[in-house]
């Protein structure tokens, strides 16, 4: 009896000890099996290293590329949110809470977006596409909204899981990160745009003028006399209005009566340089008058961001036009004479070289520049002060000054006071010297016509603007060297295959900007023939002579 009733209290044990087993079973499958079979005091302390270890591999931090399920999973729980109206939950699925809650939240109550139904797409990596398709409902006034953006998954730092990558964009492919979207009474009136000869400037006809028309609404649109409507629009935040971005109109819900503002753009050069860019990725082109300043053709690949106007980019050799000008005046070099063009050469710390490592020996400086000797210039660095070229560009060209009043938005070039290697950099447009295709053009203009003229797109009488002016100008010794090294370089140096063709009094400079990051420099080319001035870039895509220059001498033969 006695040995039966230990048995039986045994037994009564054993459920229990099993409902652990079973439990660890199903948290850690290889411990808990052994650990069943093997019973006594190694089974519990077996048990409990099971159940460590899983601890432990909870609190691993995932590492590594994400897998498809991670991208797409993240993806779903964000947009599902979304479309649902759970604005916490989609924001808290992002690896920016605040910023995401913020403008989500927006999106209904600023913006009167409704009836969001989201797509998703096919995956393409970390990318996941998506559609949207809305309704935008203000006062009795709707429209439908359909647009496309895309997301990107990212792991989070701290513990690995997946999360949306948070930047304005997710919500609409036009906003800026700080940017906003807002549905109401639009503050500015729209305008008609006309090119010089009458006819309306719109997007469907030219692609590349949608932020200059947005710029013109902005500086003129109250001026021109329309009336504002109803709109969805892009309200700009600070970064934006720092780059002196527009606000964009996104959808027109009733219509306002536009004023009128007319524009110095040629439509044939307008239309040729559309064409040019188009053919190419990240192209953009400028095309001026050099007798009066008017801007008669800009043009980008990249509908976003107007850098025929506004990029900030080195402009490489084509600063050489520049740099010999002052060179010339300080009687540094000269057309005919001879100047050096070594391998090297070393200022300032830095070892400069040209490309290939070329070298011209006994060459005048006329051959230096029209091959792009870089260490031409350098070597002329321990002459020069450090404000040298800075106030060359300035009191000469007429940059670096922010000061152009073009019509819209501008950057008007930086040639800032640098010192030892930074110094001689700039003296071949690297360093911290940045430009865009409107200030080039300018440059060469300024040589054509032998006066800085400021470029404008709406002519100062309609708003009685003051243009910028430059203080002095070259000597006529210095100029007629300016065009014959221009010429010489057109004719029979770097530029010659690009222009060859373009006849009559032309002069042109190559350039090409070498860019961290990229593979390839990007290429410039500026130039001038007759009463036409232009300038282009093809950002990472080689050398000017090869990549600008097609660009920018097809609208030197258009206009001419």
């Amino acid at each position: 009896m006695g040995n039966r009733k230990r048995v039986a209290e045994r037994r009564k044990t054993n459920p229990a000890v099993l409902g652990g087993m079973i439990a660890v079973v199903i948290g850690g499958a290889g411990f808990g099996v052994y650990a069943l079979y093997g019973g006594g005091a190694a089974a519990e302390d077996r048990t409990q290293t099971a159940a460590s270890a899983a601890d432990d591999e909870a609190k691993k931090v995932r590492t590594g590329p994400l897998s498809a399920k991670e991208v797409t999973s993240a993806a779903e729980t964000f947009l599902t949110a979304w479309q649902q109206g759970k604005v916490t939950e989609a924001a808290t699925a992002t690896d920016d809470a605040k910023a995401a809650r913020t403008l989500l939240t927006g999106y209904t109550k600023d913006a009167h977006i409704k009836d969001v139904t989201l797509t998703a797409g096919t995956r393409t990596g970390d990318k996941v596409p998506f559609s949207v398709t809305a309704t935008v409902s203000y006062k009795g006034i709707s429209k439908p909204l359909a647009y496309d953006s895309a997301l990107t998954v990212v792991r989070r730092a701290e513990d690995g899981k997946p999360l949306v990558e948070w930047h304005s964009s997710v919500v609409h492919p036009d906003l800026k990160d700080g940017d906003r979207l807002v549905t109401g009474e639009s503050g500015t009136p729209p305008v008609k745009a006309l090119d010089r000869d009458g006819g309306e400037l719109t997007v469907a006809v030219y692609p590349s003028l949608g932020s200059v028309l947005d710029g013109l609404r902005e500086k003129y649109g109250e001026k021109a006399g329309g009336k504002a409507g109803v709109e969805l629009q892009v309200v700009r935040g600070e970064q934006s209005q720092k780059a002196e971005l527009s606000d964009k109109t996104l959808l027109e819900l009733s219509e306002g009566t536009p004023g009128t503002v007319k524009t110095t753009l040629s439509p044939t050069l307008q239309a040729a340089a559309e064409k040019q860019v188009a053919a190419r990725s990240r192209a953009s082109v400028v095309v001026l008058r050099p007798s009066t300043g008017e801007i008669l053709a800009v043009a980008n690949s990249s509908k976003g961001f107007n850098t025929a106007f506004q990029g900030s980019l080195a402009p490489g050799s084509t600063m050489k036009v520049i740099t010999s000008s002052l060179l010339i005046e300080k009687g540094l070099a000269s057309a005919d004479k001879q100047h050096p063009c070594p391998k090297y050469f070393t200022y300032g710390g830095w070892k400069f070289q040209n490309d290939d490592k070329f070298e011209i020996k006994d060459g005048t400086f006329k051959a230096s520049f029209a091959r792009s000797c870089n260490t031409a210039f350098i070597s002329q660095a321990p002459e020069l002060d450090n404000d040298s070229l800075t106030k060359q560009a300035q009191q000469v060209f007429g940059l670096s000054l922010n000061n152009w009043s073009v019509g819209v938005p501008t950057f008007d070039g930086s040639v800032p006071v640098q010192s030892q290697a930074q110094m001689a950099a700039s003296l071949i447009g690297q360093g911290g010297v940045r430009m865009n295709p409107l200030n080039m053009a300018s440059v060469s203009a300024t040589v054509k016509e032998g006066v800085f003229k400021q470029p404008y797109l709406v002519s100062p009488e309609v708003d009685g603007r003051q243009p910028a002016t430059a203080s002095r100008t070259m000597s006529t010794a210095t100029l007629s060297q300016l065009r014959e090294l221009m010429a010489y370089t057109a004719a029979y140096g770097t530029a010659a295959e690009a222009m060859s063709g373009v006849t009559g009094d032309v002069g042109a400079k190559t350039g090409s900007a070498e860019v961290d990051g990229q593979k390839k420099p990007n290429g410039w080319f500026t130039a001038y023939r007759g009463d036409l001035a232009a300038a282009g870039v093809v950002q990472a895509a080689g050398h000017g002579g090869e990549t600008a220059g097609p660009i920018v001498a097809a609208l030197l033969k258009t206009g001419g």
